[in-house]
């Protein structure tokens, strides 16, 4: 995940550089439920409104809890499907309130109504992150069901009003980048704390919908046009948390930005950026599915690890014979094509794997899903003359 804002900041009002913090442990992204309400083109959990069998029971959940406790895991990400559909959801999200995680709920939205937002809010979310596609019909033809927008934009609301920290998630493709502005235009109208841009990854359904993958054209003009909205924001004093994800490539492509727009602190930034050090999936990002099995990362489904009713999560999460995790795991990974021929290792870390595996059958080979030119990858600037 790239915090395009904190980086921005970072141009805007420069802080002293400080030896890198090492995260306690992952980030788990917990996929408790299968099952949802709706059937996004680009889910990549292939979800639908029926019960999933052999699905971790509650009592299974709080034992993993334990372990991801012990294992100094920071943060859990409930997920789904549709988490508000798992029938213990308050209880999970209260458990682990009190343990002590960092707690975030990824939602599509359209289940947070007036009858559950006061127990929402009691749970204490840290955040909870609502998909959207899109204005209106558009939205609703990614979800495949007409009035979601609608729902959705309802749910946001209602956590606004209860002072629940709640954001926008849009995943961007040829289909829907005509309503990028729109979105902008979405968080002034509501006053919405957090925009997230995904890009799309190739996986579950996402996978099956690869052509529609807005081209390298797109995705740099809608960038241009997160970074411009970005600096207006904070130019104006609202810091919005503005971030994107699945494609480590946004970093370097900011720090080509920052040497037209604001050449002075580049080179502080690019050593901000090194710290922070691009794709993290198998090291500070991992996935536990509704099965219990773990996967480096949410889009690594068809790569199990293991599952946590055999071993300990610390133990999947650190056996390097897998040579998945060996090579995620590896300093500097061992990349082929232009990623291992690119200059900003350092910053981007070879972009999202699962890419390169669904497209060349080898994790290790270029990220198809780079939008670099071949001048950006290798015109670097050495940052000890920044």
């Amino acid at each position: 995940m790239f915090r395009l804002s904190q980086y921005m900041r970072e141009a805007l009002n420069p802080t002293a550089i400080k030896p890198a913090r090492k995260p306690s442990g992952p980030v788990v992204i917990w996929n408790l439920i299968r099952r949802c309400n709706l059937t996004c083109k680009h889910c990549y959990t292939t979800s639908a409104d029926i019960d999933f069998p052999g699905e971790l029971s509650t009592p299974e959940i709080y034992q993993v809890m334990d372990s991801l406790k012990d294992f100094k895991v920071p943060v859990l990400i409930l997920s789904g499907g549709e988490p508000l559909l798992h029938p213990d959801i308050f209880a999970i999200s209260k458990r682990a309130k009190d343990m002590g995680f960092y707690v975030a709920l990824s939602s599509n939205g359209t289940l947070i109504t007036p009858d559950n937002i006061t127990q929402i809010a009691e749970i204490g979310y840290q955040y909870i992150g609502v998909s959207l596609d899109g204005i209106g019909e558009t939205h609703d033809k990614f979800r495949q069901k007409k009035g979601s927008f609608a729902a959705s934009m309802e749910g946001i609301k209602l956590c606004r009003d209860k002072g629940i920290k709640a954001g926008i998630r849009f995943t961007l493709t040829q289909d829907n980048v005509h309503d990028f502005p729109a979105m902008l235009q979405l968080m002034d109208d509501e006053d919405i704390d957090k925009f997230y841009l995904s890009h799309l990854n190739y996986g579950g359904r996402g996978n099956k919908n690869r052509k529609d993958d807005a081209d390298f054209i797109m995705t740099r003009k809608v960038m241009d046009q997160l970074f411009e909205a970005c600096l207006r924001w904070e130019l104006q004093g609202k810091h919005r948390e503005i971030v994107t994800g699945n494609n480590d490539a946004d970093a370097v492509y900011f720090l080509h930005w920052l040497r037209k727009r604001f050449p002075d602190q580049a080179g502080h930034v690019q050593l901000k950026l090194q710290q922070w050090g691009g794709n993290a999936s198998g090291v500070n990002v991992a996935n536990i599915d509704n099965l219990g099995n773990v996967h480096p990362d949410t889009f690594w489904w068809h790569y199990n690890l293991g599952n946590v009713r055999d071993r300990d999560f610390s133990a999947i999460w650190q056996d390097l014979s897998d040579p998945l995790m060996a090579g995620l795991k590896a300093s500097p990974r061992p990349l082929k094509g232009r990623c291992g021929e690119c200059h900003y290792q350092s910053i981007c870390n070879g972009n999202t794997r699962v890419r390169a595996q669904q497209v060349y059958q080898d994790a290790w080979q270029e990220d198809p899903g780079c939008y670099l030119n071949d001048h950006e990858i290798i015109d670097a600037v050495d940052t000890a003359e920044a």
